[in-house]
């Protein structure tokens, strides 16, 4: 039997095709466009998420029709909180608002004073990019599409809908919304009734590793697939990534550095510190949360820095190994505000002490210390919650760096464990879950680890220059912080 997984990312599809060892048989991709047509605006056409799907996993069929065919599961993961709305004939009622559109700013504050315990809900602030104040603002500013919506769905549930004709999503994708009651594992009607809502308006929750629905017949059969095949709950992305890297247990943790940048901690219990701007979500495993801390421009910075000065990315981390530390400016890489730890929209990038005698070396030594102190921040405010770890799997775009990987764990006193596979994907982690609902296997069996390359220790010789540094920049930022405003 294979399964297959599915992550529907901001930028494409990626499908992932595995036997019953989760070894990768095929893959495909296809792309996906994102539309601004207004200032703090990012839509996409939930039409063109079904499309970009069935292309990439037409790609998979051609590249091994035989192991399609004995295709007995599907794990959907994908980008979280999009406000994605159907009206009782199943038609879209506009396009999805995404996760990171902030239009929804005022609606945040508007929330929290509407429900006063919110925080203690859900677990988490009111944020403009989850999906409770996108439908406030849709309740003031397109009332008739509120009216008229039937069911509000995340992307991946949308997905899922359109391959089973069932609405359904998993507890892991629906902490995202501040719709759930994080706790209880439950949609909260309290946060529901806040925004106009109710329980009908919701789709049916599982556990991500759970059988939530069965593939269509008539696209079974137009795949040339002899059984019954069964959709998983599924999971949001950053759950889905952690179990293709086998974070499932509590002390478990992988810190990634793509686009923006995450620390994912398992946990076995609810542990919100919402005051940090810690996200407290349920994993996509019975009985077990995680927590998040996410900074949005991570290796987005260095690519900035790239762009600017006309070098490679290859050749800038190149540059700021040999760069000296004591000299270097700091950076604060604000670039697009910051979620964890100071939830600040409004904070910017910062080079502070540059003079005319820094060069390129220094500003890309600056730039990857400054996501290294962003991440150790936002591993302090995991502290602040009860987390506390020895090592975590470095991912993402700059886990190809060792040089970074170092950086990360001299930052936060926490050893880097470096991976053969270390971008692997979200979609590895759906098509787990998918085998999990299917074979009923343990955890434990499924969802391990890929090989470690390397364990990069914080260095001990720089620590002190690092907590240094570490101070200074914290104190950049709150000396900044009213000006940022302004």
């Amino acid at each position: 039997m294979t399964f297959l997984g599915i992550d529907l990312g901001t930028s494409e599809v990626k499908t992932l095709l595995t036997d019953d060892a989760s070894t990768t048989i095929a893959t495909g991709s296809a792309r996906l466009d994102v539309e601004h047509i207004h200032p703090h605006w990012s839509e996409q056409s939930p039409q063109a998420w079904w499309h970009a799907t069935l292309d990439a996993i037409a790609q998979v069929r051609a590249a091994d029709p035989g192991a399609f065919a004995a295709l007995r599961g599907i794990g959907l993961s994908g980008q979280m909180h999009g406000a994605t709305l159907l009206d009782r004939a199943g038609q879209v009622l506009r396009p999805a608002i995404l996760w990171n559109d902030t239009r929804a700013f005022a609606e945040c504050v508007e929330l929290e004073a509407l429900v006063p315990e919110s925080r203690s809900i859900t677990g988490n602030l009111a944020m403009p990019g989850f999906t409770a104040p996108k439908l406030l603002w849709l309740s003031k500013y397109e009332p008739a599409v509120f009216r008229a919506a039937h069911k509000v769905l995340l992307p991946k549930d949308y997905v899922a809908w359109r391959l089973s004709g069932e609405f359904v999503s998993d507890m892991s994708d629906a902490s995202g919304t501040l719709w759930l009651d994080v706790a209880k594992r439950d949609w909260s009607d309290r946060m529901l009734a806040a925004t106009g809502l109710s329980r009908e308006h919701m789709p049916r929750l599982v556990e991500g590793s759970d059988a939530a629905a069965q593939l269509h017949d008539g696209l079974r059969r137009e795949w040339g697939i002899a059984g019954p095949v069964t959709l998983c709950g599924g999971a949001g992305d950053n759950a889905a990534s952690a179990i293709g890297m086998g974070v499932a247990d509590a002390g478990s943790a992988f810190l990634s550095l793509g686009t923006s940048g995450v620390l994912f901690a398992g946990t076995d219990r609810f542990a919100p510190n919402p005051a940090q701007a810690v996200h407290a979500f349920c994993h996509c495993l019975p009985e077990r949360w995680h927590q998040m801390s996410v900074i949005l421009s991570a290796a987005s910075s260095l690519a900035w820095l790239s762009d600017l000065l006309g070098k490679d990315v290859v050749e800038l981390v190149s540059c700021a190994e040999r760069a000296d530390a004591q000299r270097a400016p700091l950076f604060l890489p604000y670039l697009s505000g910051e979620r964890t730890p100071h939830n600040d929209a409004n904070a910017k990038g910062v080079f502070w002490g540059l003079t005319g005698a820094h060069g390129d070396a220094d500003l890309a030594y600056s730039v990857m210390e400054g996501v290294a102190f962003a991440m150790a921040d936002g591993y302090a405010a995991l502290q602040g919650a009860g987390t506390s770890l020895e090592t975590a799997s470095f991912i993402g775009g700059g886990s190809r760096s060792r040089f970074w990987a170092t950086l990360c764990a001299t930052a936060t006193g926490v050893a880097m464990r470096r991976h053969q596979g270390g971008d692997v994907g979200a979609a590895l982690g759906a098509a787990r879950l998918a085998r999990l609902a299917v074979t009923k296997e343990s955890v434990g069996l499924v969802c391990t680890a890929p090989a470690t390359l390397e364990v990069c220790e914080p260095d001990a010789d720089g620590r002190t220059l690092a907590e240094d540094r570490l101070g200074r920049y914290r104190r950049i930022y709150a000396a900044l912080k009213d000006e940022f405003a302004r």
